[in-house]
């Protein structure tokens, strides 16, 4: 009886895994009812997951169901989509039938055609789509092994596909070995944890198959596997006559693996030369491809194949095309065997052989080059540039480290290795290593070519990791000066380079830095790229905006929902962070958290958190601001991100400065100085005087206020290249108008007129108006009046009520009491709700001055309109705003205005909290 066979009885008798197998017709039952979900079988190498997927594969088979597998290969794992082209092989005729963007994303990652890098998030979406389409007529089951041999984007894509099933007649079964790292997310799946044998169980399983067996032996052999099958049904196997054999004759006790694999390595060494040269070349090969292997083995004369199914090694699934190692162990039993001279040959051959595969063929090639040779090596930095593109940037890490350690000194490698980096830092937001590497580039004698790199990886680090701005300004704008190259728009490395430029700008946060960069930029050639223009014009000078870039900025975020790219996500949100265009980006900005959560881009995952905390802190939402900031200053310090923290620091410092917390943010505000200071980073030091005035405004203390409002922009003068005056401009106006600055006041007023900010955001314009109303007391104030009440200019709660308490002690000083206690006793309610306390405070002294002892504002259910309830009600049923605009005949807009009047009169802050609102007792109110 070969191996295969007695697996197959196996599989038909398990022993001891009654538990499993109940738990198996279970989940199976349940796909094959249409309810989709993933199942994760998690246990020691050779505890018998194999056996178990076989069995789940089985029964899904006898019910009906049709069934993908894919096992993964450590000689596999550095190519990108290895596993999943392994996996939907037999479905890749079903893809033309996908939408043309889940299509494209879907045959450029697995190699199969040219395009932009698609984000895995996009190919996990293509994945699903494929899945549902082949599971119209049938149920399906993904059977997948070897979870940690998976390869990088292959792991990741699998993952979110897994924690996506439910509602699909899909299901996922997978297995992998307790407390080894994968790529692949198991943290929301459920697991079965595959234990060993029972003493019991385990004699059965050994007595079973080898029923001639003195005691003792059998006892040393139950001692030595622990209940571990695989050692109970292979270690017999060496001991010869087991009706013979005495216990003292047995190997000495070793660990489990290793007798093991001493094991499956004494089956190889007993095989021919022949066959143990064509088992190295499928175990290098690692992806399971009968036909080539069959191919070598025809051209070899053939035989050895057949000899090594017979040995029980490997088994040739005909149907499947597909060559399987009897356990990966073998696998890594033949490679160890051999010695560097024969991989390097096989990995010669392999090569020869996959001409056609440009990334087998390049990676096979470096294995099998052992001098530098700058041919292969350009060849696989090619594979690693595609890899880049099609979204496996630590895939081209890798690539790009392997080229280095080929190309001649002088002849690329300083560059590669500055590549390797640079893109290792950007992309896995690991800048521990980069160091080492930027030392290996400088050593290596870096060529004219490679300046540029070597420049761009120096600075990126720097910038990140010291915060040395100007050092890093004059590594970038040097290199760029000095390179032609540096003019090549479609070279990554040089755009990347210009974007590391961009930051170290605006971190710098001084005007004198901006124009060798728009200088670099003006020079590219056919034309620079779209977004980089947006991002230096609208990030770093928003106020000078001109209505072209203007409608080129809102054009970007209308077409954002359709990027796949994280870096170009978060580039977008950036470039519209200061024009209070954050909203729109809200649900991608989430789909790069999650990206980053799950393996993805870090750094990109760090600053969505950021702008998400940013944009929830001035739409209303302070818990949702406080959570976000946490985590992205959590990754922050794991990842080493120093530069990063700080924008998360100022949205929790503004929030502890409107909540009263004047200490926090004071302590805030000191670090961000004395960081700042030496490093002469600007906008760090804007961000300390933002959070000073605004914890001075609300404690009345103006003077302080107006001090550090005027740091960030003099009055009258909106500063080049000071993004940061737009979140000050209402704090400068209140500060001064309290300090009887008015001419100030005035002529910052004017500025903001001339430069037209009301223009740029209805945010803006209502902080324009309200400026220009108290600091002119003859005014004419009905546009104010119109921009407070037109409907969703309540979308920044906490800049309109400050707007509505200034304005309406304006007009109790000039004696317009009733209009004042409107506005006033507004500002109080939204005050309060938000816990602004120190501003709910100021709302409430100015109402009492206005005769009016304490604020009195409905809330609870009663408080809500016939309409405001009904509205409230679909919103709590799951409904969409545009699902419930269209049942009432109202606009979506109307509906948003209505749900933001809801949630302070039931004491809630998102959506999420209506349910429970809406159950609660009126009697509770």
């Amino acid at each position: 009886m070969d191996w295969f066979d007695a697996r197959h009885d196996q599989v038909a008798n398990l022993v001891g895994r009654e538990p499993e197998i109940h738990r198996l017709h279970l989940f199976v039952s349940r796909i094959a009812g249409g309810a989709g979900e993933a199942l994760l079988l998690a246990g020691d190498p050779g505890v018998g997951k194999t056996s178990l997927l076989d069995h789940a594969a089985a029964l899904a088979t006898g019910s009906g169901m049709r069934v993908l597998r894919a096992t993964g290969s450590q000689f596999e794992a550095d190519i990108s989509y290895a596993a999943l082209h392994q996996l939907l092989h037999p479905r890749l005729g079903e893809v033309p039938r996908l939408s043309p963007l889940l299509a494209g994303a879907l045959n450029v990652a697995l190699g199969l055609g040219e395009g932009q890098p698609p984000a895995q998030l996009l190919v996990a979406s293509a994945v699903l789509a494929l899945l549902q389409a082949a599971a119209e007529k049938q149920p399906l089951l993904l059977v997948v092994d070897d979870l940690p041999w998976l390869d990088r984007a292959s792991a990741l894509v699998l993952g979110m596909v897994a924690r996506r099933l439910n509602g699909l007649p899909v299901g996922m079964v997978a297995a992998c070995r307790s407390g080894e790292p994968s790529f692949f997310d198991l943290s929301s799946l459920a697991v079965v944890y595959v234990d060993p044998l029972s003493e019991e169980a385990a004699t059965e399983l050994l007595t079973g198959r080898y029923p001639v067996m003195t005691p003792r032996v059998r006892r040393r052999l139950l001692d030595t596997a622990r209940g571990n099958p695989l050692a109970l049904l292979e270690l017999p196997i060496s001991l010869g006559d087991l009706s013979t054999t005495v216990a003292g004759a047995l190997p000495a006790a070793l660990p489990l693996t290793h007798r093991l694999q001493s094991v499956f390595a004494s089956r190889v060494r007993a095989l021919p030369a022949p066959f143990v040269e064509l088992l190295l070349l499928a175990a290098l090969d690692g992806t399971g491809d009968l036909r080539l292997v069959r191919a070598i083995d025809t051209d070899r004369g053939g035989g050895a194949l057949h000899a090594a199914e017979r040995s029980g090694l490997v088994r040739a699934d005909e149907s499947g095309e597909r060559l399987t190692f009897r356990h990966p162990l073998i696998q890594s039993a033949i490679v160890d065997l051999s010695t560097s001279e024969q991989r390097r040959r096989a990995h010669a051959e392999l090569a020869a052989r996959l001409a056609d595969r440009p990334e087998r063929h390049a990676w096979h090639l470096a294995e099998a080059t052992e001098e530098p040779d700058e041919k292969v090596a350009a060849l696989l930095k090619e594979v690693a540039i595609t890899n880049l593109r099609r979204g496996d940037s630590v895939g081209a890490v890798a690539q790009l480290l392997r080229a280095a350690q080929l190309s001649p000194p002088g002849k690329g490698r300083s560059g590669r290795l500055a590549e390797a980096a640079y893109l290792g830092s950007l992309v896995t937001g690991d800048l521990r290593d980069a160091p080492r590497l930027l030392e290996q580039a400088r050593l290596a004698d870096p060529g004219p070519g490679d300046l540029l790199s070597v420049a761009g990886a120096r600075a990126f680090h720097l910038l990140h990791g010291d915060g040395d701005i100007d050092t890093a300004h004059r590594l970038l704008v040097t290199a760029i000066q000095d390179q032609d190259a540096a003019r090549d728009a479609s070279d990554i490395v040089v755009i990347e380079v210009l974007y590391t430029l961009l930051m170290v700008c605006f971190f710098g946060g001084r005007a004198d830095l901006w124009p060798p960069l728009h200088d670099a930029i003006d020079r590219l050639r056919p034309h620079p790229p779209g977004l980089l223009v947006i991002l230096s014009h609208a990030f770093g000078d928003p106020a000078r905006l001109t209505p072209d870039m203007l409608a080129r900025a809102d054009a970007a975020v209308a077409s954002i929902s359709d990027e796949a790219s994280s870096a170009r996500i978060i580039r977008t949100s950036i470039a519209v962070a200061y024009l209070d265009r954050l909203s729109p980006c809200r649900d991608v900005l989430q789909r790069v958290i999650q990206h980053g959560r799950e393996g993805g881009a870090v750094s990109s995952a760090i600053e969505a958190l950021f702008l998400l905390g940013q944009d929830a802190f001035h739409t209303g939402r302070w818990d949702e601001a406080q959570r976000l900031v946490e985590e992205g200053l959590r990754l922050c310090e794991a990842h080493g991100y120093d530069l990063l923290t700080w924008p998360g620091r100022l949205t929790g410092a503004l929030l502890a400065a409107a909540r009263g917390d004047v200490r926090k943010a004071a302590s805030i505000a000191r670090d961000m100085d004395a960081w700042a200071a030496p490093r002469r980073a600007g906008i760090i030091g804007a961000y300390a005087c933002h959070i000073r005035a605004l914890a001075a405004l609300g404690q009345g203390d103006f003077e302080t206020a107006f001090h550090n409002a005027a740091a960030v922009s003099p009055p009258g003068t909106l500063a080049s290249y000071t993004p940061h005056a737009l979140w000050v401009f209402h704090d400068l106006i209140e500060a001064a108008v309290h300090t009887d600055r008015s001419a100030e006041a005035a002529a910052h007023v004017a500025a903001a007129r001339d430069r037209r900010l009301d223009r740029l955001s209805p945010r803006l314009r209502l902080v324009v108006l309200a400026a220009a109303a108290i600091t002119a007391p003859q005014a004419d104030t009905a546009d104010l009046e119109r921009a407070i009440a037109e409907p969703g200019n309540d979308r920044w709660p906490f800049d309109l009520a400050r707007i509505q308490l200034t304005y309406g002690a304006h007009l109790r000083r000039a004696k317009r009491t009733g209009e004042a206690r409107r506005h006033l006793a507004d500002a109080s309610q939204t005050f309060h709700r938000l816990g602004a306390v120190p501003w709910a405070e100021r709302a409430d002294r100015e109402l009492r001055a206005t005769g009016i002892s304490h604020s009195i504002t409905a809330t609870g259910l009663a408080s809500l309109t016939p309409q405001q309830l009904q509205i409230a009600q679909l919103a709590a049923a799951g409904h969409t705003n545009k699902e419930i605009a269209a049942r009432l005949f109202l606009s979506p807009r109307t509906v948003s205005t209505h749900l933001y009047q809801v949630f302070p009169k039931l004491g809630i802050t998102s959506r999420a909290a209506l349910r429970d609102a809406l159950a609660a007792p009126a009697d509770s109110e």
